[in-house]
């Protein structure tokens, strides 16, 4: 299938969070999830800041220069951005953002891809992280959800695993 025209070189770069703690998320994505921070922007006339994570490859650096480290940023595929107004995660009448799953429902949620779900979930058992679905639960096995300290939702799942459920869905 080929692309409508004026459509070459898109590419899907970034999904945006908004946060209430951003150290708590920071420590959530990057070790318990793995990504890495690309880069925190402030925005302080505005009164918040950005921060971009993603999954490097074994070779890849991010760049000091500025410039250089914005084309790395903004030109590669999935980028996951949290955006974190200030004041939230001190704010005891801030009653948090709606995860989407909740009434009325919208976003559902991220999806990580794994080696082995099982074993992934062993170690998100260990670290504490809240669990929405097991693999063992519901009717569809061998994926999990697992929730971030905001309450949204990420799927785990493992390329074995979904191809195995495609197939046997037709």
């Amino acid at each position: 299938m080929t692309r409508p025209e004026g459509t070459e070189g898109f590419v899907l770069n970034q999904t945006m969070l908004r946060v209430r703690d951003p150290q708590a998320a920071l420590a959530f994505y990057r070790d318990v999830l793995g990504m890495t921070l690309l880069q925190r922007l402030d925005f302080a006339d505005m009164k918040f800041s950005l921060y971009f994570l993603a999954y490097l490859g074994a070779d890849e650096k991010v760049p000091e220069d500025p410039a250089a480290r914005a084309r790395f940023i903004f030109s590669r595929e999935t980028t996951l951005e949290l955006t974190h107004n200030w004041g939230t995660e001190s704010d005891a009448g801030f009653s948090g953002y709606h995860n989407g799953n909740s009434e009325p429902r919208g976003f559902g949620h991220l999806g990580i891809s794994v080696p082995d779900v099982a074993a992934a979930c062993a170690r998100f058992e260990a670290l504490g992280v809240p669990f929405q679905k097991r693999p063992q639960d519901g009717r569809m096995k061998d994926i999990a959800f697992i929730r971030d300290p905001d309450g949204y939702w990420i799927e785990i799942l493992s390329v074995a695993g979904m191809t195995a459920s495609v197939v046997a869905a037709g």
